[in-house]
């Protein structure tokens, strides 16, 4: 039986996150995922001319779905795109500061402008792709 099967898609997904984490290891963590506070934000957005910031709670399920996205991706744009993450119930300055009402809501910030955001779970080919866009990077 040459079909695949929903385990099979699970077993590809596990070996492709075993890799990553192999790489992560040998390669050591290039790119680092941040934390961001309210009285920290602006001089990170001056700091990084790139940067993602990652909206997120640790009660909320989608979050920690868009997490490891946001560790791999990371890694792969480490140099060009900087990635932070900022808990939303302990920063409600910046939540309120941009009108944050749902999460995980991921800010693109370009030379300390906001220029775009993703509100919700998205794929991480999605997301690769809006920060493709955001920053003019492959």
């Amino acid at each position: 039986m040459d079909e695949k099967g929903p385990a099979d898609d699970d077993l590809q997904r596990l070996r492709q996150e075993r890799l990553r984490e192999m790489e992560a290891r040998f390669l050591g963590d290039r790119g680092g995922v941040f934390e961001i506070a309210d009285d920290t934000f602006q001089e990170t957005v001056r700091a990084h001319p790139s940067l993602v910031v990652d909206v997120w709670a640790e009660w909320c399920g989608p979050c920690r779905m868009v997490a490891p996205v946001i560790e791999d991706l990371a890694r792969e744009f480490s140099g060009r795109v900087a990635f932070s993450k900022c808990n939303v119930d302990e920063n409600p300055r910046l939540a309120a500061q941009f009108g944050i009402t749902a999460i995980p809501t991921l800010l693109f910030f370009a030379n300390g402008m906001p220029v775009d955001r993703v509100v919700g779970a998205l794929p991480r080919e999605a997301i690769k792709a809006r920060v493709m866009r955001a920053f003019g990077t492959g």
